[in-house]
């Protein structure tokens, strides 16, 4: 695999600038800086990047395609490249059998059905597959997520799985509100899950155009792709 040294000085330019406002979103709300993991969403960027990405530090990869990401995977792999890699978009059950090969993490459950899928297909892991709910802010079913009277039975239904672990929850702004009025009511429903699930710790929230709000919030984990990696549409 061939590495541009150019595409590396720009990636760690960025990295260095997203670090940075982490920093400074941490300090402003009061928390320690390594309270707040980077995962960078590598969606679209070629398996090059991920490894340029790892040498520069970033331990967390995010893909939202499985097809993608199972080649991506292969192909970090085979470079000697281990990051931990989540799973981010939305989950046909299809393809928990394929997803559960590669991923650390899947922070798109949001249906009995899938958990349901996944842990079948996780039950011969060495360590069980961590699992974040994905939550629906504003209830709108199409960008995927669970409303607040599903959370409790999806939730029951990871933590009944051997093959599963319940880690928290994630969420994306709606288009159109106010990121800290999406945070704050995430902030919520987290603190509801860990009272009934102590472990449930881990919360995934805020992109690049809005993870100061996130943090603000309680986000232990930001999901960058454009600030990070630029703007692409394709794989080069």
């Amino acid at each position: 695999m061939e590495h541009d040294g150019g595409r590396r000085a720009e990636l760690a330019a960025n990295l260095v600038e997203v670090r940075g406002r982490i920093a400074r979103a941490c300090e402003a709300a009061g928390r320690p800086v390594e309270s707040v993991i980077l995962t960078a969403v590598t969606k679209t960027y070629p398996a090059s990047d991920v490894v340029l990405l790892a040498g520069l530090g970033v331990t967390d990869v995010g893909e939202n395609k499985d097809q993608e990401a199972a080649a991506k995977a292969a192909a970090v792999s085979a470079e000697g490249v281990r990051p931990r890699w989540h799973f981010v978009g939305q989950l046909q059950r299809n393809k928990a059998k394929s997803v559960i090969r590669y991923a650390d993490v899947v922070e798109s459950v949001d249906s009995e059905r899938l958990a349901v899928a996944l842990g079948r297909a996780a039950e011969d892991r060495e360590i069980p597959l961590d699992v974040l709910i994905q939550i629906s802010i504003d209830g709108d079913p199409a960008r995927g997520g669970v409303v607040e009277d599903d959370l409790w039975r999806v939730s029951d239904t990871v933590t009944s799985s051997d093959g599963l672990r319940l880690a928290g929850v994630m969420a994306v702004a709606p288009l159109g509100w106010d990121p800290d009025r999406a945070f704050e009511r995430l902030a919520v429903l987290a603190g509801r899950l860990r009272e009934r699930h102590p472990g449930a710790t881990t919360v995934s929230a805020g992109m690049s155009g809005d993870l100061e709000a996130a943090v603000r919030h309680g986000a232990t984990h930001v999901r960058i792709g454009t600030s990070l990696l630029g703007m692409r549409n394709s794989l080069r």
